[in-house]
């Protein structure tokens, strides 16, 4: 007589079966204990510049906020990272006097002061170039952007749209507007930050050339339009102000967060999947977290001549503004 198969008891080995598969799922994403969050950026950016500078010595290297990781502790009384500090051209500083909390909104006094400690520390001991990035739209409060980031030795661009999509109607003339041919970082006396052109932009020529009749020193802008690159010939034009002076061209990538819109994101990719997605980011759709220290992930972005770094440095660009260096609070927070 066939044996009878108890289905509970099937049922039950089933969720034991489900239950231990989800706990090594868990535990094969956790973090490492012992890892030094803001040390792994650190390291990364130095890495970068390494890398970059033995194709073109000149290139420049601007991280943008986690200002703290200049200093061994963390705070603006510790020993300055100089590996850090001597592996960067400059800094770039959202939010300093004005955006912080809102958008047209100054910062509030302590968290300027505790910034600004880092950002002296890093000029102090470098040559390392302050650049701030102050969102408002009131022209008094642009004004004040300005004038307050001069008086600190800090070159400055007051967005008065958040998205960075477009050229500021105000001030008509550019503060400390020039006609000095810029070849370094540190002759620069202002700069344009415009990465989401096609928001404004029909065309990548309408962009280029709306650029173009401007003076800024310098440009941070996206390597790609719309998902597509910029010709050799544009970059050329875009080098060029309108005055006739050089400038220098900034291209910005994010070693902080993957976004799933770029070229080197895979259909079947997700969270987890590679192990070095993270979470996404709740305030920008289709951008996720990720464990910077991993392998998998700086070869997307360094190392290699199909990787992202190379791809700006074959086209040319002058220097690269990597963003979401503050990533290591994120983890921190875990």
């Amino acid at each position: 007589m066939p044996r009878t198969i108890d289905k509970k008891l099937i049922t039950g080995l089933i969720f034991i079966i489900l239950i231990s598969l989800s706990a090594c799922d868990k535990e094969n994403t956790l973090l490492p204990s012992d890892i030094d969050f803001k040390q792994e950026m650190r390291i990364f950016v130095q890495e970068i510049s390494a890398y970059s500078k033995v194709i073109n010595p000149n290139f420049v290297i601007i991280p943008q906020n986690g200002a703290e990781i200049v200093s061994a502790t963390g705070d603006d009384t510790g020993t300055p990272e100089m590996a850090y500090i001597n592996a960067i051209d400059g800094i770039g500083q959202e939010d300093l006097f004005y955006g912080y909390n809102a958008d047209d909104q100054a910062t509030p006094s302590a968290d300027t002061e505790w910034i600004s400690g880092f950002l002296n520390m890093a000029k102090n001991n470098g040559p390392v170039k302050i650049m701030v990035t102050d969102y408002c739209s009131t022209q008094s409060k642009m004004d004040n952007s300005y004038t307050v980031n001069n008086t600190n030795d800090f070159i400055s661009f007051a967005a008065d749209h958040r998205a960075l999509d477009n050229i500021p109607d105000y001030p008509a003339q550019i503060y400390n507007e020039n006609v000095d041919i810029i070849t370094n970082l540190q002759d620069a006396k202002n700069f344009l930050y415009l990465i989401n052109p096609d928001n404004e932009y029909a065309t990548k020529q309408e962009f280029v050339d709306a650029v173009k009749n401007t003076n800024y020193d310098f440009i941070i802008m996206d390597f790609f339009f719309a998902g597509e690159e910029f010709t050799a010939n544009q970059i050329t034009q875009l080098k060029q102000k309108a005055n006739g002076g050089e400038r220098l061209l900034i291209c910005y990538m994010s070693i902080g967060e993957i976004e799933d819109y770029r070229y080197y994101w895979q259909s079947d990719w997700k969270v987890g999947n590679p192990l070095f997605i993270e979470n996404e980011d709740p305030n920008w759709e289709g951008n996720y977290y990720v464990r910077y220290w991993e392998t998998d992930w700086k070869n997307i972005i360094f190392g290699n001549d199909n990787s992202y770094l190379k791809k700006i440095l074959d086209a040319r660009f002058n220097g690269v503004y990597l963003d979401i260096i503050d990533a290591f609070e994120y983890f921190e927070g875990q």
